[in-house]
């Protein structure tokens, strides 16, 4: 079988590490981490009509897309019109993640547990309704902002100082709706589910890490890491997920004639009490969760993705994937990352990796002689390996110390809950 990853960034590389264990892989556009294990393309993503051509001269047989803003604009529908076997949802379903607004409005009519929100165009109307509301709250622009767009306000000041900044364009198009919601307190975890529109099989739980500093201090990010698996994330817990959030907006999409086939990202916020409250769904893989998640799937990827995307039955083998071990994945950054990251820094990395770990490129690129640079807000994500959480935390620490480039901003304290209750044990 032939795949295309479309996609450039660390989550397309640590897709194509796995899929290349069992097929040929090509990627668009790609990095200089993905030309290791795949053939690049020089087509970026949002060139539709490029990458059907591209399918159909290359001779791929299933397209797996990796990023939200090309499912959003309908990639996945252009494929499939095209008559080629594509993963990813339709543009009509990627509204789950292109409009927090609309994935609320889905939420209330699939009974789906989630904060109370309310949304809003009207500047004047959001302040009213801030004004009004219990602190500490949370202003998100609807549409999609890059993993940036949510901010946790403790004031009701600083709660209408946000919304009215997106709602002015400070966000761009993204902002031009917000929703206001109420502040769920908890720990978070990430499951991401595989799924066909009916069937549903859960991925290796994780947890990601938004801020930008240790101790979850600074401004959010895209993500400064993640790990898995997650210790809370219990086959009891795993199994309310299933039947109190995914089965549930999956039969109401199916009933709205929105059906959805891919990978479904819940981001879940458990409360002190055990209870799943979703925050936010994503219609893609994770970035950086992914790249915490494959490496210990003890599973064929390809024959998942394959069933999926070409509509053939799909029997899955077990309602939560098979996995091994733990990773950690430190993501090194650019200096003045995320507002204005500095591009175009020299990268150094060790001729040879040590046996648990793995490098996967974000934002990198090569120029005329060679070099690595940094071309990129997210530059390289180190994973590490471990049998526990503490070792691959260890592992993947020591290769971010080993990568250098002028500048570099990463977290030391990736997976610090999961440490902190291996150390209580």
């Amino acid at each position: 079988m032939r795949v295309l990853v479309v996609g450039g960034g660390g989550r397309e590389h640590a897709l194509c590490w796995a899929l290349a264990r069992s097929t040929a892989v090509f990627c668009a556009p790609g990095n200089p981490g993905t030309a290791e294990c795949a053939t690049n393309l020089d087509i970026p993503a949002d060139q539709g009509a490029a990458l059907v051509a591209a399918i159909r001269a290359r001779r791929i047989d299933l397209t797996v897309i990796g990023p939200e803003a090309p499912l959003a604009a309908g990639l996945a529908d252009r494929i499939a019109e095209a008559g080629f076997a594509v993963f990813g949802p339709s543009a009509s379903a990627a509204r789950i993640e292109a409009s927090k607004a609309w994935a609320k409005d889905l939420m209330a009519r699939a009974g789906v547990p989630t904060a109370p929100a309310r949304s809003f165009t009207d500047r004047e109307a959001a302040l009213a309704y801030i004004a009004t509301h219990a602190e500490p709250l949370v202003v998100k622009a609807s549409g999609l902002a890059a993993g940036k767009g949510a901010v946790v306000c403790e004031t009701r000041a600083r709660a209408a100082e946000t919304a009215a900044a997106m709602l002015a364009g400070g966000l761009g198009p993204a902002g031009r709706e917000i929703v206001v919601e109420a502040f769920l307190r908890g720990e978070e975890l990430s499951v991401l589910a595989l799924t066909d529109g009916d069937q549903v099989r859960i991925l290796p739980p994780s947890q990601d890490h938004k801020r930008l500093g240790d101790g979850d201090t600074g401004p959010n990010t895209g993500g400064m890491g993640a790990y898995a698996p997650v210790s809370p994330a219990t086959p009891d817990l795993l199994r309310r997920v299933r039947g109190e959030v995914l089965e549930p907006v999956l039969r109401q999409m199916a009933a709205e004639g929105t059906p959805y086939r891919g990978v479904l990202y819940a981001g879940l916020m458990i409360s002190d009490a055990g209870d799943p409250n979703v925050v936010e769904f994503n219609c893609r893989f994770g970035d950086p969760e992914t790249q915490a998640i494959v490496p210990i799937m003890t599973d064929d990827l390809a024959t998942d993705l394959w069933a999926i995307g070409s509509g053939e039955p799909w029997r899955p083998a077990g309602s939560v994937a098979e996995s091994r071990g733990a990773a950690v994945t430190t993501i090194l950054a650019a200096p003045g990352y995320p507002n204005a990251p500095r591009k175009g820094a020299a990268v150094t990395i060790p001729d040879r990796l040590p046996a648990d770990t793995l490098l996967f490129h974000a934002g990198t690129t090569r120029d005329a002689s060679g070099t690595l640079r940094t071309a990129g807000g997210r530059v390289l994500c180190a994973t590490g390996l471990g049998p526990d959480v503490p070792a691959a935390r260890s592992a993947s620490v020591r290769l971010a110390e080993a990568i250098d480039f002028e500048g570099k901003v990463f977290r030391r304290d990736i997976a610090w809950r999961e440490v902190a209750r291996a150390g209580a044990a």
